[in-house]
């Protein structure tokens, strides 16, 4: 995997306690920013990606070439609109695009980490990025926003520091993992440590790479992203450059020939080990346990105003999850918006050309601003 050696890196000096009780400093944050920062300081955006994002949320991704992640929703007069806002995005501790993570050097040993690299948590990533308002001089950000495990971060920043952003935006996401999402990512990490290649972790230091294990992992999860309706209009039950089956295990169908192309791109840009850390974060997440489980108290002192965004076809993270958030603000009096977009692109909805969501998210923030 070739990262860009010309990163934007932040070096974070602090010292920052992990919740798995080990102490890490003078690590890198490795970022990207969008648009102009005014003299006010006041039009800040912080997104924070999903589990195989990264920093390059617009524009060309330098290691892809492709475009970013969200660029049917962040540019010049798209829903977060670079002409008017700036927006900063940093990859997440625990990954593979230039932050600290577990393919980074062991600074005692020299040794690649692996998996002696230390558990985090999205508490942990969250702390983490907060380190970005310091370095830019930003007092309070304007929203924070982000999708599925971005929105796990939208809700852990705003409980951590409720009176460091005006507005946030939690995007088909939860407050805590089911045991659904839990056992697809046992599924995927089980992959992973299943491929020969992958030597307890050490496959860097072996000249290996598991990545049979991690295609398959994704292959899995790209599943879930899905909706069944999509998957039906899209595919059905065509076959791949064939007019009859072929009695064989080659890929018949379409769809096997799509989920194997998926598993075989995602190889070339992703970090198996980083997979590993990140789903357990994920897994780990549960914001209403660190209150008593009273999820309602994990916003109680934040005077933010929120808008939740779900999509009828998301069945990763469901409306009812969702609307579990919405519940817990309500039941404390928060400002506190919601909508229910219909889509047929399941949970991948909030990173696709889906112009109901594009227009809300628009005009969310656009309001808002205004109220600035």
């Amino acid at each position: 995997m070739n990262i860009e050696t010309n990163l934007k890196t932040l070096i974070v000096r602090n010292p920052l306690k992990l919740d798995c009780g080990k102490t890490i400093k003078d690590f890198p944050i490795a970022y990207e920013t969008y648009g102009s920062l005014n003299s006010q300081k006041d039009n800040a955006i912080l997104v924070f990606h999903a589990l195989t994002g990264d920093q390059y949320v617009s524009g060309t991704n330098p290691v892809t070439k492709k475009d970013g992640w969200w660029s049917y929703a962040v540019g010049p007069g798209k829903a977060i609109d670079t002409n008017k806002y700036f927006v900063i995005c940093s990859n997440v501790i625990g990954g593979c695009m230039g932050s600290y993570g577990p393919s980074d050097l062991d600074s005692e040993n020299g040794n690649i980490q692996g998996t002696n690299f230390p558990v985090i948590t999205i508490n942990d990533m969250v702390n983490a990025q907060y380190n970005l308002l310091d370095h830019f001089g930003i007092d309070k950000l304007f929203s924070v926003a982000g999708g599925s495990m971005g929105g796990m971060q939208v809700l852990q920043f705003i409980s951590n520091f409720p009176d460091k952003s005006k507005t946030v935006i939690p995007i088909a996401t939860t407050s805590s993992h089911s045991a659904q999402n839990i056992a697809f990512n046992e599924l995927g990490r089980q992959a992973i440590m299943a491929d020969s290649n992958w030597k307890e972790g050490d496959y860097s230091s072996n000249n290996s790479n598991p990545g049979k294990g991690l295609a398959v992992a994704r292959m899995a999860a790209h599943i879930t992203y899905l909706s069944k309706k999509g998957l039906q209009e899209k595919f059905g039950r065509k076959l791949q450059e064939r007019e009859d089956l072929k009695f064989g295990f080659d890929a018949d169908f379409q769809i096997e020939s799509y989920l194997r192309y998926q598993g075989s791109v995602f190889v070339d840009r992703f970090d198996a080990n980083s997979y590993l850390y990140i789903t357990r974060a994920m897994d780990y997440f549960d914001l209403a346990k660190q209150f008593n489980g009273n999820l309602s108290d994990a916003f109680k002192l934040t005077k933010a105003k929120f808008f939740i965004i779900s999509f009828t076809s998301d069945w990763l993270y469901p409306t009812q999850e969702n609307k579990d958030i919405v519940i817990a603000l309500n039941s404390i009096g928060a400002d506190v918006g919601f909508v229910e977009i219909e889509s047929d692109k399941g949970h991948d909805s909030f990173l696709l050309d889906v112009p109901d969501f594009l227009n809300a998210l628009k005009n969310f923030l656009d309001k808002s601003y205004e109220e600035n």
